[in-house]
């Protein structure tokens, strides 16, 4: 399979380093394409006042591995590769492994899902994973995992072109309890703006975000558990999202209540 594998940690984070070279391992054709620094938290923004420079990057990754680091975002990093970085249509995109969770609704503002989700847009079927931790370091349980789903998706093709948000435990494989089929749950923060002045004396804000706690949804669906509530049991989270944020249920209601005609 021909793999495009982007991130938003950065071309040098190890998580990207352990699933890019564990799924050249399997023998799939494998190039990287990702920022030359961290971009988390970059949602789906794209570079569109400036130029993006990119370079091929070497000694990192095995040598059967593409590698190119980019100046832009995430999504700017998976339409270059596309459209001008590579010869052929990858078969899958790939995004991470990010260092820390992307649940419920983090994947709003998540740059790693958004790259996976700039794959989906261009019809390929894609697949965005995170370690739920920011301070551990063990990736490979998550790179083993992408490499058995993919395994799996080959031999068993979905009909329908996908974007699976998966979320790893950080806990040792043999603690992994299994695999989850979720759905997004809701994470809440508080947004903390920590107030400091500059050596100038100037001003500025830095903003320090808490997870509080994390809700089951309300209007959920009963039968299938959120992600959110899985992720604490030590099962792996493979949530479908999709980039079409229609309120299906509301239309209806809209239609009755909006008055017909011009305004």
């Amino acid at each position: 399979m021909r793999l495009l594998i982007s991130n938003d940690d950065g071309i040098f984070s190890i998580g990207v380093r352990t699933l890019a070279n564990t799924l050249a391992a399997a023998g799939h054709q494998v190039t990287v394409v990702c920022p030359d620094r961290e971009r988390s938290a970059t949602g789906h923004g794209l570079t569109l006042h400036q130029p993006i420079r990119a370079n091929l990057v070497e000694g990192i990754f095995d040598p059967k591995i593409t590698a190119w680091s980019c100046s832009g975002t995430p999504a700017d990093c998976v339409k270059l590769a596309l459209w001008s970085l590579l010869d052929e249509k990858p078969d899958f995109v790939f995004s991470g492994i990010n260092h820390g969770a992307n649940l419920g609704t983090d994947v709003l503002y998540s740059g790693t899902v958004s790259a996976a989700m700039e794959g989906i847009i261009e019809g390929i079927p894609s697949l965005a994973l995170s370690l739920t931790s920011f301070s551990a370091k063990d990736f490979q349980p998550a790179a083993n995992y992408a490499r058995d789903l993919l395994k799996h998706l080959i031999e068993n093709p979905l009909k329908e072109l996908f974007l699976l948000n998966i979320n790893v435990p950080p806990v040792s494989e043999a603690e992994i309890k299994g695999a989850k089929i979720t759905r997004q749950g809701i994470r809440r923060y508080i947004e903390v703006f920590e107030k400091r002045t500059d050596p100038r004396g100037k001003i500025y804000y830095w903003l320090a975000g808490e997870v509080v706690e994390e809700l089951e949804d309300p209007d959920g669906d009963r039968e299938t558990q959120t992600d959110v509530e899985a992720i604490r049991e030590n099962y792996i989270t493979v949530t479908p999202l999709q980039y079409n944020l229609t309120d299906k249920k509301e239309l209806p209601k809209l239609k009755s209540w909006l008055p017909s005609g011009k305004f």
